[in-house]
């Protein structure tokens, strides 16, 4: 019989020496020949997909999954993701596709990093697309989904063994690795952590990764909430340190004086795993050393680590290989048919319709097609990654998929990226004459909090590549990089205002070309003997002054080219390596200046138009929604973007993604992005009472459903603990198939000590995803365990449910609940 994971990382816990337990508390685990354990790492990122590698399925951003409210769907996709996991570990030789972006992985480890559960609070954080809703319970119930099909239905062995990020209160990305995020006792029990009890009690999750920040006063990584919460829930957790955050302890927060103090005291908090100093694992092996000799841990304590660590591996048959269900799995499911489809269903399910006045969508298909459809902006041609995407096998872009939509109808699909056509132009100084440089496709992409200037790309009409930083230490600049990419970004440029008296009079502003490339900052000139442009400059003073020149006019070309078409799909949104995502936060809601003249100049040009928004994150689009007939929202949705798009315009599919956030309508109504007191600042759907552009839960469907009025039943369970069940039935009483995401919500509205301010305005404690034909009624139940209605006392330190009057309200969205039961609770 073989014996159980627990029994194994038992067995041989006792076999290793103090050194090597010692040893493999590192990210990078060596190898222990005499008892026949390979080497062994933490980490493989698959948020919606394999990540970093090679090839592979490419699914919607983390949000757009969110956006779907579909957990059995967001279970095949993290079944998905898991089998390719363990195809690239156990088939690498095949699985990997030489791009040249990436080297052969020695080794791909079956412990992956994700899902992020941190509930999206601020929409202008920067990680906003990684995460999968602002409300605690759909993140819970999302995740568990998403590591239930990482984890598989095998009793004891895992497919793969996810590892839950970013605990805690973690929501910014400036001074991340500094803040010190203050969180009242009540939203931390109601709001955060809840969001992480879900997939862990359910037993579903192997692992929890600490955020960078501080929460009141105390660094993630030493927190006593990884034991006496999540260690609480489950004790066999294993925990992962983020990037290089164990050395932050001393050299960034000053936290501690001295190395192997910080790490003994991140070790009896509970982390079991360092992931610090790349893959150098002499540092924390030698602090660790050193915390043994001056006996500030005892191996005891190495020992319970290293226990985690070993389950870790062992839940996945590592240990015993002739027991491992999942031991087959090969190449051939990277990128298979089945998967594309499920790409191609999850894009479809994640797209949102926000507004569709006057029957304006969908699109007219058949005989009464249009003659001209013009797509405009630059993610109609195009479709974008970020950084924990895989790389796409291959892409289906909007304008791609109109233009295999209408042709058998013959519709002409003109495109246009909206972007002006420029030339760099610089006097020489040695014979008087301009300089050309160009022309770029040039592209303006706004602030953010980390740079107030705005940022810049250059795309080369000549070769297609974009402006970037080249050579072995950066100084080179050419037109050679295939799109803004990397984890450090190389292709944005800042334009500083420089006058020059000599070039403005020859006709125009000047300025400086610098790179934004973090800690590559440097200013551009021109090389005299060569010609070539060098980003090596430290001195303004030093930098050559540029010119600026329109060629073409990107808004006159997507006015001329909408004014010519019958119907108009403009494409607008974020590039997700540019102004928010990892390390940088959008300093705002609003579309960059630039993006929202071309929005204003084609929707003149063609009233007509509907937009399109995809992005990583929400915006205030107030003209947008005043102006024109129809609004879609979809993330980054991975490889089959454009055919969900397409099917959502054309009316091949029927919209059914609901919004996994509020839309505010402006900055302005915003706390600052510091505040984490949701409940007393206000935030979320939950509390907010400020002018919501389209509320938590909204999306539109072609079709319409009607709900009938629900009943309760409250059934006791034990000693406090109660269900309370609704019932109702929803009906389809539209012209079409479709899915309603039929949503509860709970508020109080009277009991001894009720007070309207203190109360969230209602809370969502049940979802359901049902698909009806024309005309069908289905019933639907709701049970919500009293667990879902507790708030939290400070005062007490306990969690209750306060007695007294409550309605249950069910509906379409946080603001459109047509039925409603009354329950009181004792």
């Amino acid at each position: 019989m073989t014996p159980t994971p627990e029994q194994q990382a038992e067995s041989l816990l006792a076999e290793l020496t103090v050194q090597e337990k010692v040893a493999f508390l590192h990210q990078h685990q060596p190898a222990v020949e005499r008892l026949g354990l390979a080497k062994f790492l933490t980490g493989c990122e698959g948020l919606h997909g394999v990540a970093w590698i090679g090839e592979a399925t490419v699914f919607p951003q983390a949000v757009g999954l969110g956006a779907t409210w579909d957990r059995e769907l967001v279970r095949r996709v993290g079944e998905a993701v898991s089998t390719e996991v363990r195809a690239f570990s156990q088939d690498t030789a095949n699985a990997y596709q030489d791009s040249g972006q990436f080297e052969k992985p020695a080794q791909v480890s079956l412990n992956v990093w994700a899902p992020v559960v941190n509930p999206l609070r601020d929409p202008r954080w920067g990680r906003n697309e990684e995460g999968y809703s602002e409300d605690p319970y759909a993140t819970a119930q999302i995740a568990t989904a998403f590591c239930r099909g990482l984890r598989g239905e095998h009793p004891t062995v895992w497919r793969t063994t996810p590892v839950l990020k970013h605990f805690l209160a973690y929501n910014i990305e400036t001074d991340r690795d500094l803040i010190d995020v203050r969180v009242p006792d009540r939203v931390l029990h109601e709001y955060e952590l809840p969001a992480f009890r879900g997939p862990i009690e359910a037993g579903v999750a192997a692992g929890v990764m600490p955020g960078y920040n501080l929460t009141n006063g105390v660094p993630n990584h030493v927190h006593p909430l990884i034991n006496d919460a999540l260690r609480a829930w489950d004790p066999d957790l294993a925990v992962c340190s983020d990037a290089q955050a164990p050395s932050n302890l001393v050299e960034r927060e000053k936290y501690f004086d001295d190395h192997a103090v910080s790490h003994a005291a991140a070790l009896k908090a509970g982390v079991d795993s360092y992931t610090d100093n790349a893959t150098d694992s002499v540092p924390t092996i030698e602090r660790f050393t050193a915390a043994l000799e001056r006996g500030l841990i005892t191996e005891s304590d190495v020992d319970a680590a290293v226990r985690r660590l070993l389950l870790l591996r062992a839940r996945t048959a590592e240990f015993a290989k002739d027991s491992d269900p999942y031991a087959d799995i090969k190449a051939d499911v990277i990128d298979s048919a089945e998967h594309r489809a499920l790409a191609r269903e999850a894009a479809e399910a994640s797209v949102v319709l926000l507004k569709n006045e006057d029957a304006a969508l969908p699109l007219p298909t058949g005989q009464d097609a249009p003659e001209r459809i013009a797509v405009i902006g630059h993610l109609g041609t195009r479709v974008l990654t970020d950084w924990y995407s895989g790389t796409l096998p291959y892409s289906v872009s909007i304008a791609d998929a109109l233009t295999s939509a209408y042709a058998e109808a013959g519709t002409q699909i003109g495109t246009t990226d909206g972007a002006d056509l420029v030339v760099l132009r610089v006097v020489d100084e040695a014979s008087g004459e301009p300089v050309e440089f160009g022309p770029y496709r040039h592209q303006d992409w706004g602030t953010s909090v980390q740079c107030p200037l705005p940022v810049h790309t250059l795309q080369s009409v000549e070769n297609g590549r974009y402006l970037t930083l080249t050579g072995k230490n950066d100084e080179g600049v050419e037109a050679a990089a295939d799109a803004p990419d990397g984890w450090i970004v190389k292709e944005l440029w800042e334009f500083e205002a420089a006058p020059d008296t000599a070039a403005d009079a020859a006709g125009g502003e000047t300025f400086t070309l610098r790179s934004n490339a973090p800690e590559r900052r440097k200013y551009v000139r021109v090389e005299p003997s060569t010609g070539a442009l060098l980003a090596d400059v430290e001195d303004f003073a030093a930098a050559t002054r540029f010119r600026l020149d329109v060629v073409e006019s990107g808004e006159q070309a997507a006015a001329e080219l909408a004014a010519s078409a019958d119907r108009v799909v403009l494409v607008l949104g974020n590039d997700p390596h540019i102004n928010g995502r990892e390390t940088v936060d959008r300093d705002g809601l609003e579309l960059p200046a630039r993006q929202e003249r071309l929005l204003r100049a084609v929707q003149q040009a063609n009233p007509e138009t509907v937009l399109v928004l995809v992005s990583s994150y929400p915006y205030a689009i107030d003209f947008a929604a005043r102006s024109l007939p129809a609004v879609l929202w979809t993330s980054h949705g991975g490889q089959e973007l454009g055919t969900a798009v397409a099917g959502a315009l054309t009316g091949r599919s029927n919209p059914s993604g609901r919004l996994p956030q509020t839309w505010y309508a402006a900055s302005a109504e915003l706390p600052d992005p510091t505040d984490y007191d949701v409940i007393g600042s206000r935030w979320t759907y939950r509390y907010s009472r400020r002018d919501h552009l389209y509320p938590f839960g909204h999306g539109l469907s072609y079709t319409t459903f009607e709900y009938s009025d629900p009943s309760a039943q409250v059934q006791a369970e034990g000693p406090g603990a109660f269900t309370v069940t609704v019932n109702l039935d929803i009906t389809n009483t539209g012209p079409r198939f479709g899915h309603e995401i039929a949503q509860l919500y709970v508020r109080r509205i009277g009991g001894e000590g009720f007070d309207a301010e203190d109360e969230a305005l209602r809370i969502l404690v049940g979802f359901a995803r049902i698909a009806l034909e024309p005309g069908e009624r289905r019933e639907v139940a709701f049970e919500v365990a009293s667990a879902g209605l507790q708030r939290w006392s400070a005062a007490e330190g306990r969690a209750f449910v306060a007695a007294g009057e409550y309605v249950f309200e069910v509906g379409r969205s946080s603001a459109d609940l047509p039925a409603s039961v009354h329950v009181e609770l004792a």
